[in-house]
C-alpha cells in the first residue's frame, strides 16, 4: 500500500470534490423536499452515511452515486454539476486533459467527464486503480446496466463474480454486466488507470 501523504493539490482537488458533490446532494434534496431521512430510505442508504456525504466527510463510491441519482431521480452529472443541458440534436462537450470532476474512494480515484451534460446516455469516467488487493472491498460491486474498461497505463485485474480474475494490460480491453459482482485491482508496481464508461442506469437500482 502506497503511504505517501498526498500533494497539496491532491489535497485541495479531493476537498473541492467533496464540496462539490456535498453542496449539490443537498440543495437537490431540499429541491425536492425530502428530510434526509426520506432521501436515505428512497435510497436504500443509512441516514448517518447521508449525512456524512452531505457535510463533505465522506466520498461516495460509484454505487452509491447511482443510488442517490435513482432516489432523487435525476442523472448522475446532475450530482456534480448544476448546470443542465437540455436534450438536443447535435449538443455535445468537452472535458479537457485535467478537468474532470476529481471524486476519490478508498479503491479508486475518478475524474467524472463531461458532468456539464445531463441526460446522457452513459456515463464516462478516467480513474486510477488504488486498490492492489481484492481484500481492499468489503463486498465486490454490482448495480443495473453494462460497463465497458480500456487500460491506459499500468496492469489491472479484473474480479467478476461468474470469471476467474482476468489481468489487463495496457490496450487491453473489457465489456461486463455490471449486474454481476465486480472489482478492478492493481496488478503492476506503477500506477493503473483506465478509461471506464458505464451504461445510464434506467432501472430501479436494488436496495
Amino acid at each position: 500500500m502506497n503511504s505517501t501523504l498526498p500533494k497539496p493539490s491532491e489535497k485541495s482537488s479531493q476537498r473541492r470534490s467533496q464540496h462539490s458533490i456535498a453542496e449539490t446532494l443537498r440543495h437537490l434534496r431540499q429541491g425536492h423536499g425530502f428530510t434526509l431521512n426520506e432521501l436515505a430510505r428512497r435510497c436504500a442508504l443509512a441516514p448517518s452515511t447521508l449525512s456524512k456525504i452531505e457535510n463533505g466527510q465522506m466520498s461516495p463510491t460509484y454505487d452509491t452515486i447511482l443510488s442517490l441519482a435513482e432516489g432523487l431521480s435525476v442523472d448522475v452529472a446532475d450530482l456534480f454539476s448544476e448546470r443542465q443541458t437540455t436534450t438536443v440534436s447535435g449538443r455535445r462537450t468537452v472535458t479537457r486533459a485535467g478537468e474532470g470532476v476529481p471524486l476519490d474512494t478508498a479503491q479508486y480515484d475518478y475524474q467524472m467527464l463531461c458532468t456539464d451534460l445531463a441526460h446522457k446516455q452513459f456515463v464516462p469516467l478516467r480513474a486510477k486503480i488504488k486498490a492492489n488487493s481484492a481484500a481492499r472491498f468489503e463486498s465486490m460491486l454490482s448495480h443495473p446496466g453494462e460497463e465497458f474498461v480500456f487500460v491506459l497505463s499500468g496492469e489491472i485485474e479484473l474480479h467478476t463474480q461468474f470469471y476467474a480474475p482476468t489481468r489487463l494490460a495496457v490496450g487491453d480491453s473489457c465489456y461486463f454486466d455490471s449486474t454481476m459482482g465486480h472489482a478492478l485491482i492493481k496488478a503492476s508496481e506503477e500506477d493503473a488507470e483506465v478509461l471506464w464508461i458505464c451504461s445510464r442506469v434506467i432501472e430501479p437500482l436494488q436496495g
